[in-house]
Order: structure tokens, then C-alpha cells, then sequence
């Protein structure tokens, strides 16, 4: 029985996460839209610290929309293990780049296609492999888990990273370096997710009929959350609107996965009973997703379809033979240069003698 209801809770979380992943990515094109209409009105943009976005109904959209997905991705934290919710926030980067062809102009090429197909069996892979975390079933537990030293370093690492990029770095680099805004995010979003992980718990009390409110708790998780989510949001916009959203997509999801699957390991302790082969799948899916995303952006310029094919293998044929090739075109061209040269010449000499009345012309 225990064992079906653990399979059930993860059928859930598994479509409340790909859920999650179309409204995230929606949301991406939605409040790049907004941006972009905002710059061709001249307002104060977000990357320079305008909030002119907040009167920007396609913004709200998008923010909107993103809450409709951070809703499922909640709600699917608290049915699966954060490892497995995580990664699957690829398919909010295919999801984006998909619609960026479409009504941002952003060519979707051949790498682009082949990027969509790996991230999507990465994903698989992953689901196949996802790890079991730890029961923790209420606030008590979560508390004692939110206690562990080593929970307690990484999150002081965290707060102390995060404002030295605010204050110190973000004013400085912040307009001309991706990595800035997008690690904020990303930092902090690893801390959003342990609350939102702790608030599921505290909901399904709540709905048994356990006195969760007047569990300090659950006030500070709900704090935590309100102030992780509002910087999030301020400095993705920035990011947004300084960078294309093909490159702050997939930069983000790497980061902020890679965050998280290290916060889950050290609150939840996911790893600990993992098989061998579950862990090598887990990171080979997690590799694979990262590479896709990769070949999703990384040439994204570049006007490659499967009609050159053909022709770049040609290309690669004869750059391979380029050498010899090259040597005994330019042996026949000096053969036939010293020819033309040397008629010349003799030409030359026979014109002359006959001009002079020299016998040797004939």
C-alpha cells in the first residue's frame, strides 16, 4: 500500500513538474515581449533599475503565467523529490526556445532541433533514475532537518555570496557580465526551493487537521519564501532585459539546477540510498539535458539545416584531401607559369634576332 502511494504521489509530481515547465517558459516570452515594448517607448528599462515594466500588461502576463508555474512546481515539490522536480525544468527551456521562433524571431536550426531531442531523453533518463528522499512528513521533522550543521553552513554561504554579488559586484559588472544577475538567482532560488519544500509539508498538516499556524515554522518559511521569490524576480528581469533570453534561459536552468540538486543533497540526503546505477544515471541525464542546452543556444546563429548537410560534407571531403590537393594544383600551375614564361622568352628572343638580322631566329 505505502509502496502504491509512493507512486501515485510521484505520478503526480512528475505532471504537476512538466506543467510547471510550459507556463515557466511562456512566461519568459511574455515578459521579454513586455520589455521589449517598454525599451521601444524609451522608458527607464529594468536593467538600468526602471520599474516601468509594473505598467506593462504583457509584464503581468508573463508574471502570471509564471506564477501558475511556480504554483504546480510547488505543489509538485511536495509529491516528488526536489532531484527529480529540478532537472525538469528543461522542458521550460525548450518550451521558451520553441516559442522564441515563433514571436520573437529566434531561429530555431538544425543544433537547436538536435538540443530539444537530447534534453528531452536527458529528462527521461533522469525520471528513470530519480533518487528517494527521505520521509519527512511534518514541521518537526523539517525543523530538525533545516537544524544539520551542514544545512546551516551552505545556507550562510548563500546569504553571504548573494549579497556580495548585490552590493559589491552587481553595481559594477552587473550591466556587461551575464553571470552576475543570473547567479543571485540562481543562489537564492536553491533557498526558495528548501521553503517551498518545507510550506508542502506544512499544508498537507494543515489539510489534516494539525494546528500548523501556530508553528513559528511555518511564518518563517513563508518570510524565507517572500523575500528569496521578490529578489529572484528583480534581478531575472535585469537579466532579462540587459541579455538575450536565449542565453539567460539556459545559463539559469544550469545554475540554478545545479544549486538546488546540492541544497537537496545536503537537506534531504537524497544520494545516501541511491544505487550505483541510479546515481550514474542521474548525472548522465543531467549532463545530457546541459549538453542540449548547449547545442540549443550556443549556435543559435548559425544558419545550419539539413539541406546543407550535403554540402558541408563535400566542404569536409575536401578539406581532408586540402593538402594534397593544394600541393599538386600549385605544381601544375608553376609547371604551366615557368611554360608561359619561358615562351615568352623565347618569343622574346626570336622577335629580336629577327630584328637585328640574326641568322639564329631561324
Amino acid at each position: 500500500m505505502s509502496q502504491t502511494r509512493g507512486r501515485y504521489d510521484f505520478v503526480i509530481g512528475l505532471v504537476l513538474a512538466m506543467s510547471s515547465s510550459i507556463f515557466i517558459g511562456g512566461s519568459f516570452i511574455l515578459k521579454k515581449k513586455g520589455l521589449l515594448r517598454l525599451a521601444r517607448k524609451g522608458s527607464m528599462r529594468a536593467g538600468q533599475g526602471g520599474h516601468a515594466y509594473l505598467k506593462e500588461w504583457l509584464w503581468w502576463a508573463g508574471l502570471l503565467s509564471m506564477g501558475a508555474g511556480e504554483v504546480a512546481n510547488f505543489a509538485a515539490y511536495a509529491f516528488a523529490p526536489a532531484t527529480l522536480v529540478t532537472p525538469l525544468g528543461a522542458l521550460s527551456v525548450l518550451v521558451s526556445a520553441i516559442l522564441s521562433s515563433f514571436f520573437l524571431k529566434e531561429k530555431l536550426n538544425l543544433h537547436g532541433k538536435i538540443g530539444c531531442l537530447l534534453s528531452i531523453l536527458g529528462s527521461t533518463v533522469m525520471v528513470i533514475h530519480a533518487p528517494q528522499e527521505e520521509e519527512v512528513e511534518t514541521l518537526d521533522e523539517m525543523s530538525h532537518k533545516l537544524g544539520d550543521p551542514g544545512f546551516v553552513v551552505f545556507a550562510t554561504l548563500v546569504v553571504i555570496v548573494s549579497l556580495i554579488l548585490i552590493c559589491v559586484v552587481g553595481p559594477r559588472h552587473g550591466q556587461t557580465n551575464i553571470l552576475v544577475y543570473i547567479t543571485i538567482c540562481s543562489v537564492i532560488g536553491a533557498l526558495s526551493v528548501s521553503c517551498v519544500k518545507g510550506l508542502g509539508i506544512a499544508i498537507k498538516e494543515l489539510f489534516a487537521g494539525k494546528p500548523v499556524l501556530k508553528h513559528p515554522l511555518s511564518w518563517i518559511l513563508l518570510l524565507s519564501l517572500t523575500v528569496c521569490v521578490s529578489t529572484q524576480i528583480n534581478y531575472l528581469n535585469r537579466a532579462l532585459d540587459i541579455f538575450n533570453t536565449s542565453i539567460v534561459t539556459p545559463i539559469y536552468y544550469v545554475i540554478f539546477t545545479t544549486s538546488v540538486l546540492t541544497c537537496s543533497a545536503i537537506l534531504f540526503k537524497e544520494w545516501q540510498h541511491m544505487a550505483a546505477d541510479d546515481i550514474i544515471g542521474t548525472f548522465s541525464g543531467f549532463l545530457t539535458i546541459i549538453v542540449g542546452i548547449f547545442l540549443l543556444h550556443a549556435f543559435k546563429d548559425v544558419n545550419f539545416t539539413l539541406a546543407n548537410l550535403p554540402l558541408s560534407l563535400r566542404k569536409d571531403d575536401r578539406a581532408a584531401n586540402g593538402t594534397l590537393l593544394s600541393t599538386y594544383d600549385s605544381f601544375n600551375d608553376n609547371d604551366e607559369e615557368s611554360s608561359a614564361c619561358l615562351g615568352e622568352m623565347q618569343s622574346t628572343e626570336s622577335l629580336s634576332a629577327r630584328r637585328n638580322g640574326s641568322l639564329s631566329a631561324f
